[in-house]
């Protein structure tokens, strides 16, 4: 965290704070959270979050936030893949490796069809 030796220098934290913030909740927006926490990296969630960003890229989906959190809580179930619609809704998926991360994107993403077989029941 930088050193605040003014109130300038608090402006500025506390402006670019803001502008992180309303990244995070642009509407109108499809987010994809991949859980990064130490269990869900040692499940490959890094190699799923790849296949994610890889997808995004080839494709040039314009409209998808990607972020990275930490232990979403769901033990054995990692790696963990969030998906918010602009709608609001949520599906969570579990055991995500990176071939079900492409499905994921593809069926669901792309066509709007939830992936049954990676789904976790709240």
């Amino acid at each position: 965290m930088p050193t605040i030796k003014s109130m300038d220098d608090l402006k500025r934290i506390r402006e670019e704070a803001q502008r992180v913030k309303e990244l995070r909740n642009q509407t109108g927006k499809t987010q994809i959270i991949v859980g990064m926490g130490t269990v869900g990296i040692a499940a490959g969630a890094r190699e799923t979050l790849k296949a994610i960003l890889t997808y995004i890229e080839e494709h040039q989906l314009p409209d998808i936030i990607l972020r990275q959190t930490g232990n979403m809580g769901l033990e054995g179930k990692d790696p963990v893949v969030q998906v918010i619609l602009p709608s609001g809704e949520k599906t969570t998926y579990g055991k995500v490796t990176p071939a079900a991360a492409v499905r994921i994107m593809e069926e669901h993403i792309v066509r709007g069809h939830v992936v049954p077989d990676y789904v976790i029941e709240a």
